[in-house]
C-alpha cells in the first residue's frame, strides 16, 4: 500500500525535495540553494543552468530517499512546483538549448519593439490572456530570436520549470494551465495555448506541448532516474503547478471568492474566481488556478519582506546584538516594541510598493513621509511599524482593484508566508482590512500543494478541494478591531493621494523608481 507523495519544489533562491504521509505531515525535506548568474554579455539577463540546477534537484530527491530510509516503491506519486514565468526552450530532441530563470530583466528593448508593432497590441494580448509583456515570455522569446537565431530556429518546444521537473523525470514534454498561463501566450477561459498571439509578435506558433490539468499523470520515472535517485522505475509522475496556486491549495484556499495573501519578497494577493474575466483597464493579472474550473486575481505587492529585513539590518544592530545574547529573533524583539506605536503611526506613511497598475507597473522612490522631529514618537520603531503598515495598505488597495473589476470581496483572508509567523503584523494586516484574518500551520504550502495534486493524480484523493479541507489546520485567527479600521481608512486616503505625488516626482525624472517594468 502506498503511503507516502513527493514534491519537488523549484523556487527562485532554491530546489526541494519534501516527502509527506498522505494526511499531510511533512517528514522529510532536503534543500539545495542556487542561483541564476548574469552573462556579462547581456545586462539584467538570469540564465537558468539546467545541467547543474538537475543535478541539485535529483540529489535532492536522493537525499530524502537515503534519510527517510523508506521503501521508495511506497511513494505513490511525485508532482512538482515551481517559480512562475522561467522558461526553458527544447529542441526536436527534447534537449535544453537555453532557459532563463523568472528575474531575468534582459528584453527591455523588445518590449519596445512589440510596443512599436501597435500601441494595442499589449492590450490585445492582455484580454484573453491576462498577462502583459512585464513578466510573460513574450519579450524573452523575441530576445532570443534577435540575439541567439541558432538557438531560436532549433527551439521545437517551450515549457515552464515545473514542466522542466516532469521532462527530466519521464523524458515527457507537457504543460499544465497554472504556469504556462503565465507566458501569456494562454487563452484563459479555454486553458489552452493561444499561437495566435504568438503570431501577432512574430514568434513561432507550434512550440506549445500538450497541455494536461494539474493533478493529471503524464509520465512515470524512467530507469535512468531511478537509478540516478533511488526512487522506484515507474513512479507515477503527475503535474503540479506555479507556486503561488499550489500554495492556495497548501492552505486552502480552493474555492470561489476564497482569497489568500502570501507574505514574503513580495506580498501576493490571490482572489479566487470561476469567472475567468480580465480588467478593460489591463491593471490586475489573471491566471489559471491550479484547481480545474477556477482562476485567480493576483495583484503583487513589491518587496514588502526586502524592505523588511533592509531595515533591520539598516537600523536595528541593537536588537540584532540582543539577539546573538538571548536567542530571540530581532523581527520578535522590534515587533514588542512597535506593539506600542498606535495604528497609524502618528500619521507618518511611506512610500514603497504602489498599488498594481499591470499595464504600466513602476514604484514611485522609496521615502518615509510626515513625519515631526519628536524622538519620543518618531523612533525606529515607528519607522518600521508603518513598513508593515504600508505592506497591509497596498494589499488593501490591491483587494479593492479586484472588487472593482469583480464585484467580490472575500469573506476572510487566509495570511500565509515568512510576514505571517509575526503576530503584529498579521493583526495590521485584520484593522486594514477590516477582515478577519488565518493564518495556516503548514509552513510549506507550495510543496503540501503539489503533494495534494500528486495524490489527486494516483486517487489517494478524489480532488483538491477535498482534499485541502482535510489536511489544512490553523495556527491562529485575527479579528479587526474597529477602531483602528477606522483609523486605516482614513490614512489610506491620504497615502493613496501621496503615493500619485511620489510616482510623479519618479515620472518626471526628479527621483528614480524603486522598480520599473522593462520598456516603460
Amino acid at each position: 500500500m502506498s503511503k507516502y507523495l513527493m514534491a519537488i519544489d523549484a523556487g527562485t533562491g532554491s530546489v526541494r525535495a519534501v516527502l509527506f504521509d498522505t494526511l499531510g505531515n511533512q517528514l522529510f525535506v532536503s534543500q539545495q540553494e542556487w542561483e541564476h548568474k548574469e552573462d556579462p554579455l547581456y545586462p539584467g539577463s538570469m540564465d537558468f543552468d539546467w545541467i547543474r540546477n538537475w543535478e541539485l534537484a535529483s540529489g535532492c530527491v536522493r537525499d530524502v530517499i537515503n534519510e527517510s530510509k523508506i521503501n521508495p516503491s511506497e511513494i505513490a506519486g511525485i508532482a512538482t512546483t515551481s517559480m512562475r514565468e522561467g522558461i526553458v526552450l527544447y529542441d526536436k530532441n527534447g534537449k535544453e538549448i537555453w532557459a532563463c530563470a523568472n528575474v531575468d530583466a534582459r528584453a527591455g528593448k523588445e518590449v519596445s519593439e512589440l510596443k512599436a508593432i501597435s500601441e494595442s497590441l499589449e492590450k490585445e494580448v492582455y484580454l484573453p490572456s491576462g498577462q502583459t509583456y512585464a513578466l510573460g515570455a513574450l519579450p524573452r522569446i523575441l530576445w532570443v530570436k534577435n540575439h541567439l537565431p541558432e538557438v531560436y530556429n532549433n527551439t521545437a518546444t517551450v515549457t515552464m520549470f515545473n514542466d522542466w521537473l516532469i521532462a527530466r523525470l519521464t523524458d515527457v514534454l507537457t504543460a499544465e494551465p497554472s504556469n504556462g498561463c503565465t507566458t501569456g501566450i494562454f487563452d484563459l477561459s479555454k486553458r489552452a495555448w493561444l499561437p495566435e498571439i504568438s503570431e501577432k509578435c512574430g514568434l513561432k506558433t507550434d512550440i506549445f506541448p500538450p497541455v494536461f490539468e494539474s493533478g493529471t499523470i503524464v509520465g512515470k520515472v524512467t530507469a535512468e532516474v531511478a537509478a540516478l535517485t533511488g526512487l522506484a522505475e515507474g513512479t507515477p509522475v503527475v503535474t503540479g503547478g506555479g507556486d503561488a496556486q499550489l500554495g492556495c491549495v497548501g492552505v486552502g484556499v480552493v474555492d470561489n471568492n476564497e482569497a489568500a495573501v502570501f507574505g514574503g519578497s513580495f506580498w501576493q494577493y490571490e482572489f479566487n474566481t470561476n469567472v475567468p474575466k480580465t480588467d478593460e483597464h489591463c491593471r490586475v493579472r489573471v491566471n489559471c488556478h491550479a484547481v480545474p474550473g477556477l482562476w485567480q486575481y493576483e495583484a503583487l505587492a513589491f518587496y514588502p519582506g526586502l524592505i523588511m529585513r533592509w531595515y533591520r539590518d539598516a537600523f536595528c544592530q541593537l536588537e540584532k546584538a540582543e539577539s546573538e545574547k538571548t536567542g530571540k529573533d530581532p523581527y520578535y524583539l522590534m515587533d514588542k516594541e512597535a506593539a506600542k506605536i498606535p495604528a497609524g503611526s502618528y500619521g507618518m506613511m511611506c512610500t514603497f510598493s504602489d498599488v498594481m497598475n499591470y499595464i504600466s507597473w513602476r514604484h514611485a522612490a522609496p521615502s518615509f513621509i510626515n513625519f515631526a522631529l519628536d524622538p519620543q514618537k518618531f523612533n525606529r520603531y515607528t519607522f518600521y511599524r508603518a513598513i508593515m503598515e504600508n505592506a497591509c495598505m497596498v494589499t488593501k488597495g490591491n483587494m479593492e482593484l479586484v472588487y472593482e473589476v469583480t464585484g467580490n470581496l472575500p469573506k476572510e483572508i487566509v495570511f500565509a508566508g515568512g510576514a505571517s509567523k509575526s503576530p503584529i503584523w498579521c493583526q495590521i494586516l485584520a484593522d486594514v482590512l477590516g477582515l478577519k484574518v488565518r493564518v495556516p500551520k503548514i509552513k510549506e504550502a507550495t510543496a503540501l500543494g503539489a503533494a495534494i495534486a500528486a495524490g489527486v493524480g494516483t486517487g489517494i484523493y478524489s480532488s483538491m478541494p477535498e482534499a485541502a479541507k482535510k489536511i489544512v489546520k490553523w495556527d491562529a485567527e485575527y479579528t479587526p478591531n474597529t477602531e483602528n479600521h477606522a483609523t486605516y481608512n482614513k490614512l489610506y486616503d491620504t497615502w493613496r493621494q501621496v503615493y500619485d505625488a511620489s510616482l510623479l516626482l519618479s515620472d518626471q525624472k526628479l527621483t528614480n523608481y524603486m522598480w520599473v517594468a522593462p520598456g516603460l
